[in-house]
């Protein structure tokens, strides 16, 4: 079958990570990708075969070309990140005939306060809010491994880009999207400053794996291994405690809520730890997911490329181009095609300058994180999205125990799902009812994509699957975000963005190696699960004219692989388990953060470059050979931020040619200088709440970001807006099914 970016040139003329990997997943899918530069691999991955490995993983589908070929008329290039590689770029574009669409990427933008600074991911994980929260109590923050802001910000850029090439090929002129790695990356935090602003809650650092207000979310041992543990609600917690004989525990009011057991972790964990070292891990995931607790595997990079479902899902590709060959991660979704031709993307003629997808319709049914920010990447590129939740059971988001009694009502106030949902329609239907299952059926024909994260099993049982609506409407895109995909031993698995974190082999690889294996994030799976559900659903539209409609098998853990790709890629190249050093990264020189001035305020410092290192030193009047000693150095540079504030010190050693920024709680993104200046946080009007922040999409397309023109939906807010235009029912009809509870009309 035709792969669904055939008909698409992509020249790539930078070697950053970011680049390479937007430039990947554009080869993975049937485009053609011309490299035209020789990379540097010496400072990617973790070091030596591992990061010749690594850098092939990057390189995989591509061709290589000795500069530009003249011949050569692409329909994208991508450049990043520094100037120079920007402004060749353009001059590539100004001279082709045929303007192809220009992606830059840069670390902080082209304006404001962090333009021009040097950038590296362990800064940015400083900078983004993310590692102020990871490490020990009393500090220092921990730097994540990896290259995860990089990869997110490639996988955003594919979005917006290949949004912008559908739009160009519906005559929408677009010449150029940007995209910040910061911001791009600020995914994983951006909740917290819209929260800070409603209820005044401020991002802490609680410890290894503590990160609220969910308690128990962490991982233990247990008689052979380690297990992964969430237990969010009065049920799981309860189903937790009798599975592990404690169901006196489970009743005790005094652990009755998340917010108890966080505030009593410590007692809680004396109570869990000794009872779980009475199981066997496997034990405990099997007996947990049968008592639908989301129990999650939390294995070895070894263990993870051994676990017979992820070979049973073929997770895991072999790369023989390299000596030797090695395995690293595959897509993390699979597109289940039905044949070609299909309907054009989109199906309906829009008014111009509406976004790149106007004429998209996706019908929402996802809910909490992954699912919705999926629907919300669409809803700012401009297409039609109809968010669909329960009457009884509406996103979990609005509040975990369903619609409350309150003026206003708290399943309106919640900031999360405020700015998860911006831009978007809702309806309720009552999916419990078949004449809710009917209108949801109705509705089928006239969308483009379908999103959903329920639980394995709901939707099928409800005559709603990727099969049933493709009867209905062969030209469907259907998402299934799946913790652990549709296939395999454990697709019916439970699972939370922290058991998708714990299932990763992530754990293994960030920290110190004397902690336990490590969470990095409440919830880390679930933003970056909702960036691959984007990629693969708008992949498959991209493609529909010739595979016609497509079932997407996301899993959400697989996903993750993306990000843990150079780790997973070491084990496989030579059999041992990167070393877990804590913020130091082996192919960087230094690495870490820094004490300053200020009580629990911190620098991070990412030192590629020794010479320039070395020139910081002595501008600084410090002595250069420090640089050959890493403690030595570390111990140096600490009594000099000393007596400094994070934001001076990072000035200083950026106007050296030295990646650094401060460490910032995430809830202080609301006041940073630069995300100001860019016009980061946005502002809505909306019912219950007023006026309320929310953060812009990380792109722009021709130098302006997508507007947040649209609150999102209170319950039911458009369920008569959207049942007239799209099914055409009269009022009356829509009030005898109101009357019912077969459909939900919102609040007058």
């Amino acid at each position: 079958m035709t792969a669904p970016l055939s008909d698409l040139t992509v020249l790539e003329v930078s070697g950053d990570i970011a680049t390479r990997y937007c430039g990947k997943l554009f080869a993975q899918h049937g485009a053609q990708v011309i490299r035209s530069y020789v990379p540097d691999n010496g400072h990617v991955g973790f070091g030596g075969a591992a990061s010749a490995a690594y850098g092939a993983w990057l390189d995989s589908h591509k061709e290589f070309a000795d500069g530009v070929p003249v011949s050569l008329e692409p329909d994208l290039v991508i450049a990043g990140q520094t100037p120079a590689d920007i402004a060749r770029a353009q001059a590539i574009v100004a001279g082709m005939k045929r303007r192809p669409l220009l992606l830059a990427l840069t670390w902080f933008g082209e304006t404001g306060p962090y333009a021009g600074w040097h950038g590296s991911d362990g800064v940015v994980q400083a900078m983004s809010g993310l590692a102020y929260s990871f490490g020990p109590i009393g500090g220092p923050p921990t730097l994540p491994q990896g290259h995860a802001p990089q990869i997110v910000a490639g996988a955003t850029a594919y979005i917006a880009t290949l949004a912008a090439l559908i739009g160009r090929r519906q005559g929408r002129a677009a010449a150029r999207v940007d995209l910040s790695v910061l911001e791009a990356y600020i995914c994983l935090t951006e909740n917290s400053g819209p929260g800070f602003a409603h209820d005044a809650v401020a991002a802490i650092r609680r410890g290894i794996n503590r990160f609220s207000p969910t308690y128990p979310q962490t991982i233990y041992r247990a008689s052979d291994g380690w297990i992964g543990v969430t237990a969010l609600t009065p049920q799981q917690w309860q189903a937790l405690c009798d599975m592990i004989g404690l169901s006196s525990v489970g009743r005790d009011p005094a652990y009755a809520t998340t917010d108890q057991r966080m505030a009593a972790a410590d007692e809680v964990d004396a109570l869990l730890a000794p009872a779980l070292l009475n199981y066997s891990s496997v034990y405990l995931l099997l007996e947990g997911q049968k008592r639908r607790v989301p129990m999650g595997p939390v294995p070895t990079m070894a263990e993870l490329l051994r676990t017979p479902h992820w070979r049973d899902r073929d997770s895991f590709a072999t790369f023989n181009g390299t000596v030797p060959a090695f395995e690293g991660p595959a897509t993390p979704f699979r597109l289940h095609a039905r044949g070609g031709p299909g309907a054009p993307t989109p199906r309906r003629s829009t008014p111009d300058g509406a976004g790149p997808l106007a004429g998209v319709r996706v019908l929402d049914l996802s809910m909490g994180w992954s699912g919705p920010l999926c629907g919300r990447h669409y809803a700012d590129l401009g297409a039609d999205v109809i968010k669909v939740e329960g009457c009884t059971h509406p996103d979990w988001w609005r509040g975990w125990n369903g619609p409350e009694a309150g003026e206003p009502p708290p399943y309106e106030i919640r900031s999360n799902f405020n700015a998860m949902n911006r831009n978007k329609r809702g309806i309720t239907l009552d999916l419990r009812d078949e004449r809710g299952c009917e209108i949801l059926r109705r509705l089928a024909p006239e969308a483009d994509l379908l999103i959903e994260n329920y639980a394995p099993g709901v939707l099928d049982r409800l005559g709603l699957s990727a099969d049933a609506l493709a009867r209905i409407n062969p030209d469907l895109v259907y998402v299934s975000m799946g913790a652990f995909g549709s296939s395999g031993p454990w697709s019916g698995f439970r699972a939370y963005g922290s058991t998708t974190e714990q299932a990763s082999g992530f754990c293994f690889v960030n920290g110190a190696a004397d902690w336990a294996p490590c969470l990095q994030h409440i919830a880390y799976g679930d933003p970056i699960a909702g960036i691959y559900a984007a990629i693969g659903s708008l992949t498959a539209l991209y493609g529909r004219p010739v595979t016609g409609g497509t079932t997407v098998d996301l899993s959400q853990v697989e996903s993750l692989f993306q990000l843990a790709a150079d780790a997973i890629v070491a084990q496989s190249v030579t059999g041992e388990a990167p070393a877990r050093n804590g913020s130091r990264r082996a192919a960087a020189f230094w690495r870490g953060c820094l004490p300053c001035a200020a009580e629990d305020s911190w620098i991070a410092v990412d030192v590629v470059d020794g010479e320039a290192l070395a020139a910081f030193l002595r501008e600084a009047g410090l002595n250069p050979s420090a640089a050959a000693d890493a403690d030595r150095l570390a111990a140096l540079l600490g009594g000099w931020a000393a007596d400094r504030s994070p934001a001076a010190a990072a000035e200083a050693m950026q106007a050296a040619g030295i990646a650094a920024g401060a460490v910032i709680p995430a809830h202080t993104l609301l006041d940073d200088p630069h995300l100001l200046a860019a016009g980061y946080w946005r502002r809505l009007e909306r019912r219950y709440v007023g006026e309320h922040i929310v953060p812009k999409p990380p792109f722009a397309i021709d130098g302006l970001a997508p507007p947040a023109h649209r609150p999102a939906p209170t319950l039911g807010e458009h369920t008569g807006e959207v049942l007239r235009e799209t099914l055409g029912l009269a009022d009356a009809e829509l009030q005898a099914l109101a009357r019912d509870g077969a459909i939900g009309m919102g609040a007058r």
